[in-house]
């Protein structure tokens, strides 16, 4: 059996970690946090295949964490997708699906679509 996928998720509110997580398990190891300030310390830890990181948090923002991760020689080659409410599913797919410059889907996309867009970015 072929070893599973490790995604860590990164999102400030509980309620969307747990979601993900529960939808996610299913295809892929996951590991997961709400404090963003922990992304650099957890990526460094578990090796992830892909960071499924939220935009809009407090304090540290997803492209804070993309910062932190990408200046780290450890963790720079980590690829990190958005998972963002800052647009529609209709926006995302509009922008080639990439959001902030970066692969993204939007948190109201139904869970084919996100798994869809994870096994992309995955495989590339």
């Amino acid at each position: 059996m072929a070893e599973s996928k490790k995604i860590l998720v990164i999102d400030d509110d509980e309620a969307i970690v747990a979601y993900l997580v529960a939808k996610l398990a299913q295809h892929y190891e996951l590991v997961s946090t709400t404090d963003p300030y922990k992304a650099v310390g957890l990526a460094k830890a578990e090796r992830p295949d892909l960071v499924l990181c939220d935009i809009d948090m407090p304090g540290m923002g997803g492209g804070d964490v993309v910062a932190a991760l990408s200046s780290d020689p450890q963790t720079a080659g980590i690829p990190v997708m958005y998972l963002t409410a800052l647009v529609s599913p209709e926006e995302t797919r509009d922008m080639g699906g990439n959001v902030g410059g970066r692969p993204g889907v939007a948190k109201r996309a139904p869970i084919a679509e996100l798994l869809q867009r994870i096994g992309e970015v995955i495989s590339a």
